[in-house]
């Protein structure tokens, strides 16, 4: 069965966006679980635009579904940060500093040295370690040569093609989730995946662990109620796993 992971961000956007403690981002975490998602995603940022380091923090003393923190690990404060708080996942990000989202996944082969060097500060912690990667077969290769446990393939071009072009919007992500498997890795999706794509997304990829979705989900939730969006998301997992 292939897991919901709630990546509360826009939560915390809104909140910063007047100041005060509204919306409530911890209650945010918990409401999520409370409401059937499998997991919390947050994406802490070096200038704490959305979700606050202290968030993170405070997030972790109640959370009971799975905890996935995402970020750049070429920031110390990051790395410092999911040591700390021990996380069930850590997902490897390659954001630039004033990135407005995560546009891109690691080039494996390019920073493989890198990647072999930071993932096991990582597991050594306890923590699972997922990195996000494009759909291109010698970047899951190299994935599987830096000891990550998992991979979390970039959709946001299955997202931007899937309405005209369904079949080859998903073709590369087929061959890369199957590549991933047969070298032993774990295979999570996200970015721009929502009610309308996930269902697909999900029944041709056989074996999809988890899929972390925010920006849609939130924005869903303005019109549907969050607990609705929740349960519309893990409807469309559920089929799609059928």
């Amino acid at each position: 069965m292939t897991r919901l992971s709630v990546n509360i961000n826009k939560f915390a956007t809104l909140r910063n966006s007047r100041g005060g403690n509204i919306p409530d981002v911890i209650k945010a975490a918990v409401d999520a679980q409370r409401f059937g998602a499998d997991g919390v995603t947050v994406h802490p940022r070096p200038d704490e635009r959305h979700i606050r380091y202290q968030d993170v923090y405070d997030i972790k003393k109640i959370i009971q579904t799975e905890f996935n923190i995402e970020g750049n690990c070429q920031e110390q404060k990051f790395i410092d940060l999911v040591l700390a708080v021990k996380p069930d996942q850590v997902t490897l990000v390659p954001d630039a500093l004033d990135q407005i989202t995560s546009n891109h996944g690691w080039d494996t082969l390019r920073h493989a040295d890198y990647l072999k060097k930071i993932i096991p500060v990582f597991k050594k912690a306890g923590i699972r370690v997922s990195i996000f990667v494009d759909p291109s077969i010698a970047m899951i290769r190299g994935a599987a040569e830096t000891g990550t446990d998992r991979i979390e393939l970039y959709t946001e071009s299955y997202a931007a093609n899937f309405q005209s072009h369904p079949q080859e919007a998903i073709a590369p992500y087929i061959k890369a989730a199957a590549k991933a498997k047969e070298l032993g890795l774990g295979v999570n999706a996200g970015h721009d995946l929502n009610l309308e794509n996930l269902k697909f997304f999900a029944q041709h990829i056989p074996g999809l662990d988890e899929v972390s979705i925010g920006h849609a989900l939130i924005s869903d939730a303005l019109y549907l109620g969050y607990e609705n969006a929740v349960q519309l998301y893990k409807r469309q997992l559920e089929m799609g796993d059928r």
